[in-house]
């Protein structure tokens, strides 16, 4: 048995353990078993530094999520998308694979909480049927290993999933979704970075919420998958108590490219029952994406998101840059609130509806708008004392 597996059997996920570690009532921590069992491996349990510190929210249960009764199940409607069993297929060109309901922690806010932990609601009984599905759909380029946390899987079998995947010549890029680099990095070994070599182009998208989580252990783990030439990406989900907060954020990501682990999605906490306790405001994301913004490299800037609710997809958000734009100008600020204009061209293929074909309605006779007229010669300033 590898080290890793040894952490996952010690971890904390009984009743009598929630009562005498955390000391919550027993009849809650029942319920709380009931509703979303727990796991807490030896590692990340050792991350703790207080009560209710941003490792402690995030996998310690909490009588809040039994007062949660506003929110669905599955607010991203991933089942309603899902063609076959383990296959969820919301994109044109990519889809996601469950191939294990087991993570290496059960994370308090998570959004498939109706699945993780239950071998009857992601099994391997699903495979074929995925792989069938992966195989006839051509538009299919781009595959994203989920569940549960794929490198719950062993070496042998997560090679067979790569092997059979890789005999779909339509599937150009696979990609890992594991936090196993950060919340039980003892997982990445030598062993398993050889294997994943062979069936490149490999990506990773791992999932760091606080600075606390960048360890020696995780900052190798990282590095060794960066060895092997896998590229590295982590999603953040902005939570209240956690990483509510520019500055932790802005130390967060600096510390990840140190790792080699570029910033890719910032998440809006997604609707899930039992996490709405976690959830900020848009606002909140916005003033931490501001922050970060000109005031540290654009690596590190991650793409602000919505997994909208009823399974509309990852919608970006991002502060109002745009203050004004029509035909002739775009009046932009900085991230120090400066104004500037950009001299805006009329787009000779027609594109969007500008160029010489598209000066209609609302435009005079040399083909220009009254309004952009009216604001030619005016200032940024002028024009933003009018809006």
């Amino acid at each position: 048995m590898e080290l890793w597996q040894q952490m996952i059997r010690d971890s904390v996920h009984t009743v009598d353990q929630l009562v005498e570690k955390f000391g919550l009532e027993r009849q809650v921590a029942q319920d709380l078993d009931e509703f979303f069992q727990a796991r807490i491996n030896p590692y990340y349990l050792s991350l703790i530094r207080y009560p209710g510190d941003p490792i402690w929210l995030q996998c310690v249960p909490d009588k809040k999520e039994l007062e949660d009764y506003d929110a669905e199940e599955d607010p991203l409607l991933e089942d309603a998308m899902s063609p076959v069993p383990n296959i969820t297929h919301r994109y044109p060109d990519r889809a996601l694979f469950l191939v294990t309901s087991q993570c290496g922690l059960y994370c308090r806010f998570c959004t498939r909480k109706r699945k993780v932990g239950n071998y009857k609601k992601i099994s391997m009984r699903g495979l074929e049927s995925a792989f069938k599905y992966l195989e006839e759909h051509t538009e299919i380029r781009d595959v994203i290993l989920s569940g549960g946390d794929p490198l719950m899987l062993t070496d042998a079998m997560l090679e067979k999933i790569l092997q059979r995947l890789r005999q779909i010549q339509h599937i150009e890029i696979i990609r890992l979704g594991t936090k196993m680099p950060c919340v039980l990095p003892h997982r990445i070994t030598p062993k398993l970075c050889n294997m994943l070599k062979k069936y490149h182009p490999i990506y990773c998208n791992t999932h760091f919420n606080h600075p606390w989580e960048i360890t020696p252990e995780s900052s190798k783990a990282c590095e060794m998958l960066a060895d092997a030439g896998i590229p590295i990406g982590n999603q953040m989900v902005v939570m209240k108590g956690v990483n509510d907060d520019p500055e932790v954020v802005k130390e967060l990501v600096q510390k990840l490219l140190k790792i080699r682990v570029r910033p890719y999605y910032m998440y809006m906490a997604d609707e899930t029952k039992g996490a709405n306790h976690f959830r900020t405001s848009v606002e909140t994301g916005l003033k931490i994406i501001e922050a970060l913004r000109g005031y540290t490299s654009g690596l590190a800037v991650p793409h602000f998101v919505i997994d909208a609710p009823g399974g509309g997809g990852k919608i970006p958000l991002l502060p109002n840059y745009v203050l004004y734009h029509d035909e002739e100008k775009i009046i932009m600020r900085n991230y120090q609130h400066k104004l500037f204009t950009y001299k805006n061209y009329a787009d000779r293929n027609n594109i969007n509806g500008y160029g010489p074909d598209s000066r209609k309605n609302g435009k005079n006779g040399n083909g220009k708008s009254k309004k952009s007229e009216t604001n030619k010669e005016k200032t940024p300033i002028q024009i933003l004392q009018e809006l």
